[in-house]
C-alpha cells in the first residue's frame, strides 16, 4: 500500500526539531521527497541522511525573501516538483505593549509573519497545474489572549488571515492555503529551543521534557499536553488527497484548551 504522501514533494521550514522535525519524518515515512529547512546545519544534515534519499537538508533563514526563494529553488532542483510547502519555522518574541521596541518588532514580523508571506509567493511561483498545499503554522494565540506573547499572538493573528486571503487568491490554480493552531505542544522551545538543548545532557533535556508535559497536561482538557507528532498528522492531511477540498481552513489541535480557557478576571 503506498503512502499518502507518495510521490509527492514538500519543504518543510523550521524542520530541525519540534514540530518541523516530527513533521519532516511522517512524510518521508508516507512518501514524500522531503526538503528541510532550519539554521541549523549540523542538525539538519544528520536528519536528512537518516531519513535516506528522500531527504535533503537546505540552511536557511526565513527572515530573508532571497532565502526563502532559494530554499524552494533548490527544492525544485532536488526533486523536480514541489507539491506542499509547511510554513513551520517561527520562534519567541520579546517585548510588552509597554516595552515593545522597534527591533523587537521587526524580529517578530520578519520571523512569523514575513517568512509566511515570502513562503506563500515563492511556493506559488513554482506550483505548476496540479496545484498544492501550502500550510501555515499559526497558534490558538492568534484567537485568544494569555496564550501568547504580545507580539507573538499579534503575529499569528495575521498568519491566519493571511491563510484566509491567499486561500482565495490562489484557489482558482488549485493552490489549498490553510493554517494549523497548535495549543501547548510540548517541545524544547520552552526552555530555549534546540540550540539549549543540544548543549544539555539527554537527562536534564528528559527531566525539563516530563515536567513541561505535565505542567501542560494540567492546563489541557484532554490529560496530556499535545506533541510534535500531534501536529505532524493534521499536517499530513491537509498535504494529502484526503485533504483536497479543504482550504482556507484553520485547523485548530490543541486538545479543548481553546474552550476551556477562562479570561483573566472571570
Amino acid at each position: 500500500m503506498n503512502g499518502r504522501l507518495e510521490g509527492k514533494v514538500a519543504v518543510v521550514t523550521g524542520a530541525t526539531s519540534g514540530i518541523g522535525e516530527a513533521t519532516a519524518r511522517l512524510f518521508v515515512a508516507e512518501g514524500a521527497s522531503v526538503v528541510l529547512a532550519g539554521r541549523s546545519a549540523e542538525r539538519g544534515q544528520a536528519i536528512a541522511a537518516e531519513l535516506g534519499d528522500n531527504a535533503r537538508f537546505i540552511r536557511t533563514d526565513v527572515t530573508h525573501d532571497d532565502q526563502i526563494a532559494a530554499l524552494i529553488d533548490g527544492a525544485v532542483g532536488e526533486f523536480g516538483r514541489l507539491d506542499c510547502l509547511f510554513n513551520n519555522a517561527g520562534g519567541t518574541t520579546r517585548g510588552t505593549l509597554s516595552t515593545v521596541t522597534e527591533a523587537d518588532f521587526d524580529h517578530a514580523m520578519h520571523l512569523l509573519v514575513g517568512s509566511v508571506v515570502f513562503g506563500i509567493k515563492h511556493a506559488a511561483r513554482v506550483m505548476g497545474e496540479a496545484g498544492g498545499s501550502i500550510i501555515n503554522n499559526s497558534s490558538i494565540a492568534a484567537l485568544r489572549s494569555a496564550q501568547g506573547g504580545y507580539l507573538y499572538s499579534a503575529a499569528k493573528a495575521a498568519v491566519t488571515h493571511i491563510t484566509h486571503l491567499a486561500a482565495v487568491e490562489l484557489g482558482a490554480r488549485r493552490i489549498r492555503v490553510n493554517a494549523i493552531s497548535p495549543g501547548a505542544i510540548a517541545t524544547p522551545i520552552f526552555w530555549g529551543g534546540s540550540a539549549v538543548a543540544d548543549r544539555l545532557e539527554a537527562e536534564d533535556n528528559a527531566r525539563k521534557q516530563a515536567k513541561l508535559e505535565r505542567s501542560l497536561a494540567r492546563a489541557t482538557p484532554l490529560p496530556r499536553s499535545g506533541f510534535g507528532a500531534d501536529i505532524a498528522y493534521a499536517a499530513l492531511y491537509l498535504a494529502s488527497d484526503e485533504g483536497s477540498f479543504v482550504n482556507g481552513h484553520d485547523l485548530v489541535v490543541d486538545g479543548g484548551r481553546s474552550w476551556a480557557y477562562a479570561e483573566p478576571g472571570s
